[in-house]
Parts: structure tokens; C-alpha cells; sequence
């Protein structure tokens, strides 16, 4: 049977061309973007997509943003085996860690991926990334079972943990990085996952529901530096 992804397409450089009359990088569709990497086809997944209309610039990505794409996620969650995040790479990270605790419950991937550099150019990452995310979206362990059961970022040669991960460079293919949890996955010749990383720190396992607040709060963790609304405390 064919696994069935959803791609997610909320914009980000992995989806840019260059405007040649003005040398900027402008968003285009979808359709355009899959026209440009016809090697998904030789997949063989079932293939279906959401998106954004207009693409939105990852440095516009908001809490509002979030709940849009967890809501999709949730409303077609029972009909897909695995979903695909396209996004810019500079909010991606906090997209991931955001829909980590909105999508809580979850037993299948959700894989956020994008690029340094448009799909088109003559060097690039993005196909790369994406067919990497897609393969990884349709992973299944011996049993049957996604191998993926969580939130996680694929980007270059790694996959993290979609809560522990962080952007280090705007330069370099693999541009992320985490500094506490090690990588749930390696892409080099294979996709090698990482069993017990993968294993460990997931959600207990129950129906998958969604957080659709669009608000997001911010609790002070010190009294001697609140990053938040002044709270009464008591002496």
C-alpha cells in the first residue's frame, strides 16, 4: 500500500524563484515548486497538499500562523500516514516546538523541512530536503509502526527533535542544531534512525487533540527578571 503524505505548504525560501527584474526572491505556487523536482514522482507515495495562500515569509510566521497549520494537520490527521511542513528556516524551529505541544498525542510524523536556497537554483538543498522529509514521513519500523511518532525538523543530515532544536547558521546546509538532545536520525548513504532517541521523551500515547489558541503567554521563571506582565506575588 501506498503511503499517503500531506504535504503542508506555508512558503519559505524552499519555495522562492528570482524575479530577474529585480533580483528578489518572490514566492510561487505549489504546482510550480513539484514542477521543479520530478524525482517525488519515482517515490511512489500518495501524495496530496495544503497551502498557504499567499506563502508566508517565516519571518511573518505567528501564533495565528500555528494554529492554521495545526488545525489542518488535526482536520486530515485519520486520513494520511504522515505530514510534511514546508517552511522558512527562520521561525522554523519555533514552528516545530510550538506545534509539538499543540498536536500532543500524536503517533505519526510530522516533518518540517525547507531550504538555504530556492529549488531551481543550479546549487541547492531543497530537493534534497524534501525527498529526504517525505522518505522520512513514510518510515515504518518492522511492525508496521511509523518510525517517526512526533513533531521533528529534517534538515541537511539530521533530524531533530522538533522541541529541542534550534537554527545555528543562515550559511550552512545543515543549519540546525540541537544542544541537549541528540539527533533522531542521520542522512548520509541511508537514512539511519536512531532508536533510543526516538524512544525516549515521547507524549504517553492518546487521542491526538488540538490547541487552537491563537494567544501564547509568557511566564516569568525568575523574580528578578520577568519577561512578562507584572505578576503579584506574594512576599
Amino acid at each position: 500500500m501506498q503511503p499517503r503524505i500531506l504535504i503542508v505548504y506555508t512558503g519559505g525560501t524552499i519555495g522562492m524563484t528570482e524575479d530577474l527584474s529585480t533580483g528578489a526572491l518572490v514566492p510561487f505556487s505549489f504546482d510550480h515548486l513539484m514542477k521543479n523536482v520530478p524525482k517525488i514522482g519515482r517515490l511512489g507515495f500518495n501524495l496530496d497538499h495544503v497551502e498557504m495562500d499567499p506563502p508566508i515569509d517565516s519571518s511573518n510566521m505567528n501564533p495565528a500562523c500555528w494554529a492554521r497549520i495545526a488545525s489542518v494537520i488535526a482536520d486530515r490527521y485519520e486520513d494520511f500516514d504522515g505530514f510534511v511542513v514546508l517552511h522558512g528556516t527562520d521561525t522554523m524551529a519555533y514552528t516545530a516546538s510550538a506545534l509539538s505541544f499543540m498536536l500532543s498525542g500524536l503517533a505519526k510524523p510530522v516533518v518540517l523541512t525547507g531550504s538555504q536556497l530556492p529549488i531551481g537554483e543550479i546549487r541547492e538543498d531543497g530537493t534534497e530536503n524534501l525527498i529526504t522529509a517525505l522518505q522520512i514521513a513514510a518510515a515504518r519500523t518492522d511492525a508496521g509502526e511509523p518510525m517517526v511518532q512526533e513533531v521533528a525538523i529534517s534538515f541537511g543530515r539530521h533530524l531533530w527533535r522538533g522541541n529541542r532544536a534550534t537554527k545555528v547558521s543562515s550559511t550552512n546546509f545543515g543549519a540546525f542544531q540541537s544542544f541537549n538532545y541528540p539527533p533522531l536520525a542521520d542522512m548520509d548513504l541511508h537514512i539511519v534512525f536512531r532508536e533510543r532517541p526516538l524512544r525516549e521523551g515521547r507524549w504517553r500515547r492518546r487521542s491526538p487533540w488540538t490547541m487552537r489558541c491563537r494567544w501564547c503567554f509568557c511566564i516569568p521563571v525568575s523574580p528578578r527578571r520577568c519577561c512578562g506582565p507584572s505578576w503579584n506575588r506574594r512576599p
